[in-house]
């Protein structure tokens, strides 16, 4: 069994971005809370928002910005500590302000600022911190690993840890350089995007091109995973292409190559995310097989890693299949209950539907791992999907008891 992928040690830096944070006194506990990323001389954008009917105004207006730029961003402005959500008016004109400050002081115009923010829901942006201090935050900018370092942090919440991947690919005597950067732990159930995640790379790309890269990236990776059912009203994943490195994907072999680095860092932000849930003491790699379609076993999927029954099980390392069994057979899919097998590790656990004979201490102790296979083999057809899910613990419920004070 492969263990889930961390944080990387070395952080290769795309060409042509700089990164800073600093602490402007949005959290209350002073922690650092606002970070840019400017791409020097602009980038191409493409980007995947939340599918829930309650936006916060900065995906409101990065949205509107993408469209009326056709994808051009000379800068990102995040803030954590505060969603800037269901402030009405007053936060879309709070959101714009900051745009506006950041592109005078940028010499760029205000619709190529792309804000972000994340936090607690409801309460008004205090903007006038976030503009007395972008000056000192444009100022100590840097193409370096603190600096990175520090961005990762600045925009964490109830995060443990930074959530960084990177990569590098040759493409012919030329190098193409990738970077993620992602916050989320809890308020995680992807509906096209998924919390915050930053995507940077200095190849040259259309916003269309890289549109279609990140609906690829995410589709196996950010999209598939869930820690507890719940939406974000802030979900963005940004990917912006400085064109830096000179380097263009002129034949499919490239593309692919770039592709598959991009899905790489995408995969490795989604197993860092899960990893660090709230509460989170097991991580369950949920596999579904043998469906009719890819959307067949992703509703599988969703309904197994949503059910409070099953996830208390995997909290106290409980191999009580017949839960996750009753979860397959309420999903919506027109199961045969008879071609059903449920395995945890490498046991069978349930064959055709009904009991078998199995070692309970021995899926006991596999459950009882950080990192633990569940394989649900529906007997329908030959898709199948990876599910990255998590246990439910009382730590996660103490959390988000007491969130907001």
């Amino acid at each position: 069994m492969t263990a889930l992928r961390s944080s990387p040690e070395k952080i290769r830096i795309p060409l042509g971005f700089t990164f800073a944070a600093l602490a402007a006194g949005i959290k209350a506990s002073g922690r650092p809370d606002l970070a840019l990323v400017e791409a020097g001389t602009g980038a191409t954008a493409a980007a995947l928002f939340t599918k829930n009917r309650v936006v916060a105004a900065p995906v409101e207006v990065g949205r509107a910005a993408l469209l009326a730029t056709g994808g051009r961003v000379r800068a990102l402005v995040v803030n954590s500590g505060n969603a800037n959500c269901a402030t009405g008016k007053a936060g879309i004109h709070a959101c714009e302000e900051v745009c506006r400050v950041a592109g005078k002081l940028l010499s760029a115009p205000p619709a190529e600022i792309f804000p972000s923010s994340t936090g607690i829901i409801g309460v008004r942006l205090p903007a006038q911190k976030i503009r007395a201090h972008l000056p000192e935050l444009i100022a100590t900018r840097s193409a370096s690993r603190p600096s990175v370092l520090a961005f990762a942090r600045a925009i964490m919440t109830t995060d443990t840890r930074q959530k960084i991947a990177s990569a590098s690919i040759e493409l012919g005597v030329q190098r193409v350089t990738l970077l993620g950067i992602a916050k989320g732990a809890g308020m995680i159930h992807p509906q096209l995007a998924t919390m915050l995640v930053y995507l940077f790379t200095d190849v040259a790309a259309s916003a269309r091109e890289l549109q279609s890269l990140l609906h690829e990236a995410c589709d196996d990776s950010l999209n598939c995973m869930s820690i507890d059912g719940d939406t974000s009203t802030n979900d963005t994943v940004l990917l912006l292409a400085s064109g830096a490195s000179g380097v263009r994907a002129r034949d499919a072999r490239s593309r692919k190559k770039i592709s598959d680095a991009l899905t790489a860092v995408c995969q490795s932000l989604a197993e860092q995310i899960v990893s660090d849930g709230e509460g989170v003491q097991h991580v369950i790699r949920l596999f579904v097989e043998q469906a009719r379609s890819r959307e067949e076993a992703m509703q599988v999927a969703r309904t197994v890693a949503h059910s409070m029954l099953v996830k208390t099980a995997w909290a106290g390392a409980d191999p009580n299949w017949g839960r996750i069994l009753a979860a397959v057979g309420r999903c919506g899919v027109p199961i045969d209950p008879e071609r059903v097998h449920i395995f945890i590790g490498s046991q069978k656990v349930c064959a055709r539907g009904t009991a078998c004979s199995f070692d309970e201490h021995l899926a006991h102790r596999h459950l009882a791992r950080p990192v633990c296979d569940v394989r649900v083999r529906l007997g329908r057809g030959r898709q199948a999907v990876r599910f990255l899910t998590t246990d439910l613990t009382a730590e996660y419920v103490r959390i988000n008891a007491d969130y907001s004070t």
